[in-house]
């Protein structure tokens, strides 16, 4: 029953993640597909796998216990944080922080996933600010 339960939340998930895709405004300059292509293909993959989950749910589903609920729970709170303090902060520091944290959970040493968080952010704004020229948050340190 359970994954049904999950299969639902999921299924309206989507359908409220395409709903908002609608109402993303265009531009007179656009792609031909233009910047609601991709949330709705995401919101439809989503609403196919929740169908699925609904329609043939696991006999026997294994819930996490308590100890990985919580891990879940603080992976998602540093990512709700990390969208909070993105413009405050910058791209940089906070890419760096939550990278090291997630690379910490997911089993790195500290100093290693610290190191591993600051390569992550300085190597995705190298690609996506100085080679590709997207616009990405500063922060107080002016990147």
């Amino acid at each position: 029953m359970s994954d049904r339960i999950f299969g639902v939340f999921g299924f309206l998930l989507a359908v409220f993640y395409i709903w908002q895709a609608t109402q993303i405004e265009l531009s007179f300059i656009s792609d031909p597909f233009g910047p609601k292509a991709f949330p709705f293909m995401i919101g439809t993959v989503l609403a196919i796998s929740s169908a699925i989950i609904v329609l043939k749910p696991d006999t026997e589903p294994e819930w996490p216990t308590f100890a990985r609920l919580f891990e879940i729970g603080m992976a998602t709170a540093v990512m709700i944080a990390y969208a909070l303090f993105l413009k405050d902060y910058g791209f940089v520091a906070c890419t760096a922080v939550a990278a090291s944290y997630l690379s910490w959970r997911l089993g790195s040493n500290p100093v290693s996933a610290i190191i591993a968080g600051v390569l992550i952010a300085v190597g995705i704004y190298v690609i996506f600010h100085l080679v590709l020229g997207l616009s990405l948050a500063r922060g107080p340190w002016g990147f």
